[in-house]
């Protein structure tokens, strides 16, 4: 995505290699930050699902002069230190896991923060919250100035998408939540990605690719195609992980799991039962 908006603007990109060390550490992204970067991007967790800590490169990327957009889970947020905490400027994220059905391709909701001073930057339409001239709590259209009508070409809000109907989805659901539920949904996730990892490594030929603290996805090493390994789980009515081999040569045979508040302990156990049957063949 960011390759397709970035064409014809000048505008170069560094640090997506695909032979990249992929056991290397984020703040040795610092070295292709200079004087000339506009923004760093980091992923939180990351593409493998890995967490990690970015305020030393966060405030190494503000000493050189770039700003920080951090790509977050929202609700990973409820459980691990925020963004904000680590001094990023921009954070956004997809609002899918906020109660979202994944729909096979859309539609979802997005959210998109940023520190007050560049609130005016913001594409867009805000909502503040104000009181009535009778008392009443009232929402209202704020730091709003029209400027498709005043600006034209220089507007940055000339396009708007309505995603109204799935926002008002994920405020249901976290009103429903509140901030416990929403802490206790992130720890199910976490408490039950780790025992579907402990169990799936003690399969022979098995095993976890990376070291680093994760959330509620894993790469897991499948010692064979994962398009075999895939077609083997789908016989038994289960959709098997991303093949990392597409995007990282290194990660031939390894696949990226995802588990969530929604795999019963019994669907993990069928799928490390499943998974044992492949690498018995």
């Amino acid at each position: 995505m960011i390759r397709t908006y970035a064409q014809g603007m000048d505008l170069e990109l560094a640090g997506d290699n695909p032979n990249a060390d992929l056991d290397s550490d984020p703040n040795e992204l610092a070295d292709l930050v200079d004087a000339g970067t506009a923004l760093l991007i980091v992923q939180y967790p990351d593409f493998f699902g890995r967490v990690y800590d970015y305020t030393k490169l966060i405030d190494t990327a503000h000493a050189r002069g770039a700003l920080v957009c951090v790509v977050a889970n929202p609700t990973a947020l409820a459980m691990f230190k925020t963004p904000g905490s680590m001094g990023a400027d921009i954070v956004v994220g997809d609002g899918q896991p906020l109660g979202i059905p994944m729909w096979y391709g859309g539609p979802s909701v997005g959210f998109f923060t940023t520190r007050k001073q560049y609130v005016h930057k913001m594409a867009g339409r805000l909502v503040g919250e104000t009181v009535d001239n009778r008392g009443q709590r009232a929402y209202v259209l704020t730091l709003t100035a029209r400027e498709q009508h005043i600006k034209r070409e220089r507007a940055t809000s000339n396009i708007c998408t309505n995603q109204g109907l799935i926002a008002l989805g994920t405020a249901v659901y976290l009103s429903l939540l509140g901030k416990k539920g929403l802490r206790q949904v992130a720890e199910l996730c976490y408490q039950k990605a780790h025992y579907a990892a402990s169990q799936l490594s003690r399969i022979n030929g098995m095993g976890l690719c990376f070291t680093e603290p994760f959330f509620h996805e894993f790469a897991l090493c499948v010692n064979r195609p994962v398009e075999e390994v895939n077609a083997h789980l789908l016989e038994h009515g289960i959709l098997g992980g991303y093949d990392l081999g597409q995007d990282y040569p290194a990660l031939k045979d390894h696949m990226l799991v995802a588990v969530t508040e929604m795999n019963s302990k019994q669907d993990i156990d069928l799928f490390v039962q499943v998974l044992s049957e492949v690498s018995h063949d």
